[in-house]
């Protein structure tokens, strides 16, 4: 099945849902416009069921179909934005400041709502397809919470997609892998509290940058000493703040970064060996170290069945040489995987052609994609729940 007549027909119109998205941004979970947003397209489709406020602020259509009883599938996109100052000076450009759709979640939720659409429309399935629009994903867990929420048992649903573009990736091409297919991820925040001077007499200070320099260059050991090479680890020291003046050695000394692994040992090994050589270092310098480590969104693992549907379905759409069906990991993270951890399901890339990369200020989503997206979410629908 190549991209739906209805789909292509419909790009304008999804293409303005999307910008007028793109214009509003929210962040994290006060999504309330975004959401009414969605809420009032669903309700105006015909969906039998429109659920607000799961997971805080997230959004849930049910579409049965017209052939009788059956499962019910979740299909997932996200809907909030990220707190970039956008720069593409494009006519749709965002109209609040430092707020932008830097990641795509304004296409993703386009792409659903045109899917529903069509869905509701047709309804050439049996049992029922979820729509689901989430909030947070940026780092607020928001799929966590509505799942939390109850929204798999409240709903039924037995099995859940999601899908992200991916630019560089060509329009019209998508991409995926059995098992682990983004990473897990943690953030730290470690304080070395030192004694602070007289720059002119650093023999009376413990100085804590002295300290935390040598940590920053120690932390790369973890990937580069005490990881097996052929596994995946990246730990990034992403701030380092310490000091105010030229003629001072400061008290403290701050940095704060992030671990990415695929699978659970690692992550475990790696935090195990951040604290180790935060003690370590404590000892050798006579300063104290602490230590804030937060683990947050696990490995999104895609199940290998689902994989193989999903795969088959964008070859349906794309045709099979448009279909990369073993890409490498992206160490990125994403709270799809908890979706994955309570039900069986795939994630999936789409292209987003030549475009600037994901969270940056120069990213815009690339309307061309919209079609593609629909067709496979609507095959996917119907394929999944045929009667």
């Amino acid at each position: 099945m190549p991209i739906l007549n209805r789909a292509a027909e419909m790009q304008e119109e999804v293409a303005g849902w999307r910008r007028h998205l793109h214009q509003t941004p929210e962040l994290n979970f006060d999504v309330f416009k975004t959401a009414a947003f969605v809420t009032d397209k669903l309700k105006a489709f015909g969906c039998d069921e429109v659920v607000t406020g799961l997971g805080k602020t997230g959004v849930v259509g049910i579409i049965r179909g017209r052939k009788g009883d059956g499962a019910t599938i979740g299909l997932r996109a996200d809907m909030d934005a990220l707190p970039i100052e956008e720069i593409t000076g494009k006519p749709w450009a965002s109209t609040v400041s430092g707020k932008m759709h830097a990641c795509g979640h304004d296409g993703h939720t386009a792409m659903l709502l045109g899917a529903a659409k069509y869905l509701a429309e047709t309804r050439n399935f049996a049992g029922a397809v979820a729509v689901i629009f989430q909030p947070a994903e940026e780092g607020g867990g928001g799929g966590n919470e509505m799942v939390k929420d109850g929204m798999m048992e409240r709903f039924g649903i037995s099995r859940v997609f999601g899908m992200h573009n991916m630019p560089g990736l060509p329009v019209g091409q998508f991409a995926i892998k059995p098992g682990p297919i983004m990473a897990a991820t943690a953030e730290f925040t470690i304080t070395v509290k030192g004694r602070g001077g007289h720059a002119a007499m650093p023999h009376g200070t413990i100085d804590p940058i002295v300290i935390t320099s040598q940590l920053v260059g120690a932390l790369q050991t973890i990937a580069s000493r005490s990881t097996d090479p052929v596994e995946a680890v990246v730990v990034s020291v992403t701030k380092f703040h310490a000091g105010d003046a030229y003629n001072v050695i400061p008290e403290s000394a701050e940095i704060c970064g992030t671990v990415r692994t695929l699978k659970k040992e690692v992550a475990k090994k790696s935090e195990e060996r951040i604290r180790a050589l935060c003690a370590g270092l404590a000892t050798a310098f006579g300063a104290s170290i602490e230590v804030d480590y937060d683990a947050n969104y696990p490995v999104t693992f895609n199940h290998p069945e689902e994989t193989i549907f999903a795969s088959d379905i964008a070859a349906d759409v794309a045709g099979d040489a448009q279909v990369h069906r073993a890409i490498q990991p992206v160490m990125g993270g994403e709270d799809f995987s908890y979706m994955l951890e309570a039900r069986p399901g795939a994630f999936i890339f789409i292209g987003n052609g030549d475009s600037a990369g994901l969270h940056h200020p120069a990213y815009d989503f690339n309307d061309e994609v919209i079609p593609h997206g629909m067709s496979y979410w609507v095959r996917l629908a119907e394929t999944a729940l045929a009667a």
